[in-house]
């Protein structure tokens, strides 16, 4: 599996933080799995196309998926944030998260489905 999605220009200052246009080109490619970590009401609301809901009251790192690199939303960065860390001590570097939650995703244009 390659992890080149994962390389950075040397702009970011945090490396596990993707910025709007690396997901855009993701979700528009298929290339990561969006894991939203909203509470299920939440995420019934909108969405990215795809992604799948491991609410954070109950997340589970080893329930990420493994075929693809994962990038973790929630709506403002904060449990995205707490999910990647989590995911980290359970020892997987194949995950990221979006900062700016799904409030900056819509702030964007970006797609949203229900």
């Amino acid at each position: 599996m390659s992890f080149n999605m994962f390389a950075r220009s040397g702009q970011a200052a945090d490396p596990d933080v993707v910025d709007f246009g690396e997901l855009e080109e993701a979700v528009s490619a298929g290339t990561w799995t969006v894991v939203d970590v909203r509470e299920p009401h939440e995420f019934a609301v909108g969405h990215i196309p795809n992604a799948l809901n491991l609410p954070l009251s109950s997340f589970d790192p080893k329930e990420l998926p493994q075929d693809k690199p994962v990038v973790l939303i929630c709506q403002a960065g904060g449990r995205s944030k707490n999910a990647l860390n989590r995911a980290r001590v359970a020892g997987r570097d194949d995950v990221r998260h979006y900062a700016g939650g799904m409030n900056g995703w819509r702030t964007q244009g970006g797609d949203v489905t229900l």
